[in-house]
C-alpha cells in the first residue's frame, strides 16, 4: 500500500514564538516612567510659577540641565524600546530645549545713538581683585560700574588701584561681607531712590551723559534664595524691583539677580518691557555663576543687564575676575531716544 507523503505546513516566522521581552523587565519600565514623570514636572515648573522656596527656586535654576537630562531619557526610552516613554520624554525635552534655545540666537541689530558700556561684578564679599577691575574698566572703556558685595575694604583697594580718576562719579552704599553696592560712572550722577530698603544696598542713580538721553540704572542685588528663610525674602525684593519708567526715561537694572531666565520673578520682571541684553545678543546660556574652575553647583546665569525701551542692546561677554566667585559681565548697549 502506497504511503502518500503530506507535507507539513511551513511554520511562519513569529506565528507562534513568544513575545520578546523588552529588556530589563518591569523594574526598567518603572524606573523610566518614574524619571519621565520628573523630567515632565521639571520642564514645567518654569511655566507653572510654583518656583516657591528654595528647593524648587535651585531646580528652576537648572532647566537648561533639565534639556540635556531629557535628551539622554529619551535616548534610552529609545535603546530599551520603551516607546511611550521615548515619546512623552521626546516632547517634554522639545518643550525645553524651545524655552532654552533662544537664548543663544542673536536678535539685535545695529542702533544709532549714543554707546554706553555697563560693566557690573559682584565682588565676592569684596575680596575680588580690585587693580584687575580697574584695568578692565580702562582696557574697555566702561562708562558705569555696578558693584555688589562693596565693603569699605574694597572701595579703598579699588582708589588705590585708580578706579576714581578712571569712574569720577559715585553713589556707594558699603557695607559688611555681601551688604554693600555702588555705582560708579564717567559722568555726573544723581542719586535717586527706585528700590525701597533691601537686606542687601540696590542703590540707584541717574546717569547724565552730555548729548544722550539720561538714564537711570540700579545696582541690583537680591537677597540669596538658597539659605533656609532667604526664599521668601528674594521672593518679595524680585517683586520691588522697578518696572520701566512709566514717563520713558531709559532705565538699566545691572547685577546680580540671584535668578535665571527661568525663574517667574525675572520673567515677569522682563515682561513688564525689559530685555535681557546677554539673551538678546544670543550670550544668554554664558554661565556667570559660579566662577571659573567650579563645576559645583552646575554653573548658571545669574547676573544680568535688562534695559528697558530707549536703549538697544549691541554686545554682551563675560569675564573671570581673579578671587571672585562670579564672572564680571559687560554689556555694550546704545541710547537712542
Amino acid at each position: 500500500m502506497d504511503r502518500t507523503l503530506v507535507a507539513e505546513p511551513e511554520h511562519e516566522p513569529g506565528q507562534d514564538d513568544p513575545p520578546r521581552r523588552k529588556p530589563g523587565g518591569r523594574v526598567v519600565t518603572v524606573l523610566l516612567v518614574l524619571a519621565t514623570v520628573g523630567l515632565l514636572a521639571w520642564a514645567t515648573l518654569p511655566l507653572s510659577g510654583w518656583d516657591r522656596g528654595r528647593y524648587l527656586v535651585a531646580l528652576a535654576a537648572l532647566t537648561q540641565y533639565a534639556a540635556l537630562s531629557g535628551i539622554v531619557l529619551a535616548l534610552l526610552a529609545v535603546i530599551l524600546r520603551r516607546w511611550l516613554t521615548a515619546l512623552v520624554a521626546g516632547l517634554a525635552t522639545a518643550i525645553l530645549v524651545l524655552s532654552v534655545a533662544p537664548r543663544a540666537i542673536p536678535d539685535t541689530t545695529p542702533a544709532q545713538g549714543v554707546a554706553l558700556r555697563v560693566l557690573s561684578f559682584n565682588a565676592y564679599f569684596g575680596g575680588a581683585d580690585a587693580a584687575q577691575v580697574v584695568d578692565l574698566v580702562r582696557q574697555n572703556q566702561v562708562d558705569v560700574l555696578s558693584l555688589q558685595e562693596l565693603t569699605p575694604e574694597m572701595v579703598a583697594a579699588l582708589d588705590a588701584a585708580g578706579l576714581a580718576e578712571a569712574l569720577p562719579h559715585r553713589v556707594f552704599q558699603p557695607g559688611p561681607r555681601a551688604d554693600g553696592s555702588g555705582i560708579a560712572s564717567r559722568y555726573p550722577l544723581r542719586e535717586l531712590a527706585l528700590v525701597p530698603d533691601s537686606t542687601l544696598a540696590q542703590p540707584s542713580a541717574l546717569v547724565e551723559r552730555p548729548g544722550a538721553p539720561a538714564v537711570e540704572i540700579v545696582a541690583v542685588h537680591p537677597l540669596y534664595p538658597m539659605g533656609r528663610d532667604t526664599a521668601e525674602v528674594w521672593d518679595r525684593e524680585m517683586r520691588a524691583l522697578p518696572s520701566p519708567a512709566a514717563d520713558g526715561t531709559p532705565r538699566i537694572l545691572a547685577g546680580d539677580f540671584n535668578a535665571t531666565l527661568d525663574h517667574t520673578r525675572l520673567k515677569y520682571l522682563i515682561g513688564q518691557g525689559y530685555t535681557d541684553v546677554a539673551e538678546a545678543t544670543g550670550d544668554g546660556l554664558h554661565p556667570t555663576w559660579p566662577g571659573p574652575g567650579s563645576w559645583f553647583p552646575p554653573p548658571v546665569t545669574i547676573d544680568h543687564v535688562l534695559t528697558s525701551g530707549g536703549i538697544a542692546p549691541q554686545s554682551f561677554r563675560t569675564i573671570d575676575v581673579a578671587g571672585a566667585d562670579h564672572r564680571a559681565i559687560l554689556a555694550t548697549v546704545v541710547l537712542t531716544g
